[in-house]
């Protein structure tokens, strides 16, 4: 072999990548959560350490978040490809003009709640008012307590907001500084830990508005000219949810080798709630993560009603299971 020919091939295997094949570029595709990573985001680091993102051709990058309300805006205006919103914040955004579609529902019951201390003297939302109520200024809650408001027959201005960090919720509580505050369902066992016979709980599912939470939105433009992108992402996240709800142990391992500060116990203390949430006729029926059509037709004239819409739109063009694999359903 003349030793024109020998490095002739030395260049060309330097030039390949490991493994022999070509290496192809992979998409770059943010994912932005509606907060903190906790238990309920522990598919898609799960999905990301197993490397199915990438074997789909994408390179999510996972960002910590501000807020439904902050996803949401984020998403209409194209600064983020996918985020999670609660859905009527994401249906309150839509009328403002916010391009956004859900494609995949992880929370098909609400996760909303407000908590108290027992000994404050508050026995249910009837005693909310002139108290002091304690979130962030984007969380879900807030935007929707006209909505609770009127269901329970208070008034919308009843109440004093105070803003709060997310991690501050059940030191704030605990210290008085408020006297109520809203969290998801999945936090339920950490304060029921905290404060035992003490607490005070109402979910919102219980007094009849049991909207769709948390849901993986994307950006109405980019779903349009990227459908195959969106598909792979779904694909994955929706398997990865399937595994979760197989096996947590593997994601929670993943969660907590991206995250840290974050107690085990704690997270498994969530996922089980959060199955919960994920779990009614239409996840385990048609398949995991899909929205029913009546349902969401309920919440738009429920945002509608409480919020009046900037401008209305046809709420079937703000979701879409086309993306879903009906052959993974919730199990029951």
């Amino acid at each position: 072999m003349t030793s024109r020919r020998v490095l002739a091939i030395a260049v060309a295997a330097a030039l390949l990548p490991a493994g022999g094949a070509f290496a192809q570029a992979k998409e770059k595709v943010n994912l932005l959560l509606n907060w903190v990573p906790t238990a309920d985001h522990s598919p898609y680091y799960y999905a990301k350490a197993q490397g199915w993102y990438e074997q789909a051709g994408l390179d999510v990058n996972i960002e910590s978040g501000k807020g439904s309300g902050v996803s949401a805006q984020r998403v209409g205006a194209a600064n983020t490809e996918f985020a999670i919103a609660d859905m009527a914040t994401a249906l309150v955004a839509k009328s403002k003009g916010a391009d956004v579609v859900a494609v995949m529902t992880v929370y098909a019951n609400s996760p909303q709640g407000f908590y108290w201390l027992k000994s404050s003297g508050i026995t249910g939302a009837k005693d909310f008012p002139g108290k002091k109520l304690g979130n962030p200024p984007g969380d879900a809650s807030r935007v929707m307590w006209p909505a609770f408001a009127k269901q329970v027959g208070i008034a919308t201005d009843s109440v004093t907001f105070v803003n709060i960090t997310p991690q501050a919720k059940v030191a704030s509580l605990k210290a008085k500084a408020i006297d109520i505050t809203s969290d998801f369902y999945n936090e339920h066992d950490l304060k029921v830990r905290e404060f035992g016979a003490d607490l005070g709980f109402l979910a919102w599912r219980d007094i009849g508005l049991n909207l769709y939470g948390n849901s993986i939105i994307v950006n109405g433009e980019y779903l349009g000219k990227n459908k195959d992108k969106v598909a792979k992402f779904v694909s994955v996240s929706q398997k990865a949810f399937a595994a979760c709800v197989a096996d947590v142990s593997p994601c929670l391992k993943a969660l907590m080798t991206g995250v840290s500060g974050l107690d085990e116990a704690n997270q498994r203390d969530q996922w089980n709630r959060i199955k919960e949430l994920m779990t009614d006729p239409t996840t385990t029926g048609v398949a995991l993560g899909a929205f029913d059509a009546k349902r969401m037709q309920n919440d738009y004239d429920m945002v509608k009603t409480y919020f009046g819409m900037e401008k209305d739109f046809d709420v079937s063009k703000v979701y879409s299971n086309d993306f879903l694999d009906k052959n993974v359903k919730m199990k029951k």
